[in-house]
């Protein structure tokens, strides 16, 4: 007798990883707890994909593909926002899949997925200058990169919108990001993230024990590595060697590499709610509070990029209390945010208002890591742009 595969079973299968992947992070998740989800077993689902990176790869594939025909599609700007608004909403999973998670995929593959990436973003920069002509070809395509990670905060409410409101939304989003005139003249240094070389120094000699000063080194070596290379790809001589030590001298600082992502990660907490915070509570009045937050926000993560991306992509690596202050550190830190644009913008749902909060943390982060954009001299001053494009601000 021959057994039949049940329809669609591939693109169960995908939708259940897209969703484990996306809610606890592409390491926590077994290929056994993908097959439970589907109601088959491991062996079977071994049947479909050949291990846990192609299911990753389809995953993030099956979002981009759609996106892909959706924007060759488009003729106009509101087209394109409509194509970006379904996919965010349809495929919720794919923004945490592609900043969080396909760093992690081979080489080739993280390589052929940017490239697709950039292809999507050349139809959107085409559309928007037959329409915008009067902007330069590096402006056009860095709001179009704005607009795709706006949409790609939806991903990471922790509760599904409404999605017909969602939906709605993201366009109205993206119209505002696509209708900013990014002219600023304000000069910022380049972020330390982006002037660090890729490669890790060899280690040199080291004049005294300094081991308070050589702690904080450590804190801000492990940011970096960390979110460049991801946790379990960065080994303790590579730590040492970043700040000129030797790899067991790591353990006279840290436990343990778990160690000291968590305390990294407990400094870079600290360091951004000191900043935005403090700016925060000087103001006088909530759009003057609203304003200065913005500021701070955009100020650190243009100093601290690695900072961000290292609480965007490990935090997920954490053990169970540590992912749990951190987790409550997000809720926390986007209920301020959440509550201070209620208050500024009245007309705003909790709801709506979330959206935005999570659309303006996603093109900063984004912003100050995608380069070359993230070397332009103007950069603070068209963050702060689209940021209040998103927020809905004048």
């Amino acid at each position: 007798m021959v057994v039949r595969r049940p329809p669609g079973r591939r693109a169960q299968i995908l939708a259940v990883a897209a969703d484990r992947f996306h809610r606890s992070g592409y390491h926590q998740v077994s290929m056994t707890e993908v097959a439970a989800g589907v109601g088959i077993t491991a062996p079977a689902l071994y049947r479909h994909f050949r291990g846990k990176p192609e299911l990753l790869d389809r995953a993030v594939r099956l979002g981009l593909d759609e996106l892909a025909g959706g924007l060759r599609a488009a003729g106009t700007a509101e087209e394109v926002g409509a194509v970006l608004a379904a996919v965010a909403v349809g495929h919720r999973p794919l923004g945490t899949l592609v900043q969080r998670d396909a760093r992690l995929l081979p080489p080739a593959r993280r390589a052929a997925l940017r490239r697709e990436l950039r292809a999507d973003v050349a139809l959107m920069t085409a559309v928007l200058r037959a329409e915008r002509p009067e902007l330069p070809a590096a402006d056009a395509e860095l709001l179009c990169w704005a607009a795709l990670s706006a949409c790609a905060g939806l991903s990471y409410q922790s509760a599904a919108p409404q999605p017909r409101r969602a939906e709605a939304l993201l366009r109205e989003l993206v119209a505002a990001v696509l209708a900013v005139t990014p002219a600023g003249t304000a000069t910022v240094p380049r972020p330390e993230s982006q002037a660090e070389p890729e490669s890790v120094p060899a280690a040199g000699p080291v004049s005294g024990p300094r081991p308070q000063a050589r702690r904080e080194e450590l804190l801000a070596a492990a940011v970096r590595l960390f979110h460049q290379r991801g946790f379990d790809n960065v080994s303790t001589d590579q730590l040492g060697a970043a700040v000129g030590i030797s790899g067991p001298s790591v353990y006279r600082h840290f436990d343990s590499k778990a160690h000291l992502l968590a305390a990294s990660l407990v400094r870079s907490r600290e360091r951004l709610w000191h900043e935005v915070d403090g700016a925060i509570t000087a103001a006088a009045g909530p759009g003057a509070a609203l304003a200065a937050g913005l500021g701070a926000y955009v100020g650190f993560a243009l100093r601290n990029g690695d900072y961000l991306g290292a609480m965007l992509s490990e935090t997920e690596r954490l053990a169970p209390p540590d992912r749990r202050a951190a987790v409550d550190f997000r809720r926390d830190f986007l209920r301020t945010w959440v509550g201070l644009l209620r208050q500024v913008r009245p007309e705003c749902d909790a709801a709506t208002a979330r959206i935005r909060v999570h659309a303006l943390f996603a093109l900063v982060n984004d912003g100050v890591r995608n380069r070359p954009h993230s070397a332009r001299p103007d950069l603070e001053d068209c963050l702060l742009r689209l940021g209040r494009a998103v927020l809905g601000l004048s």
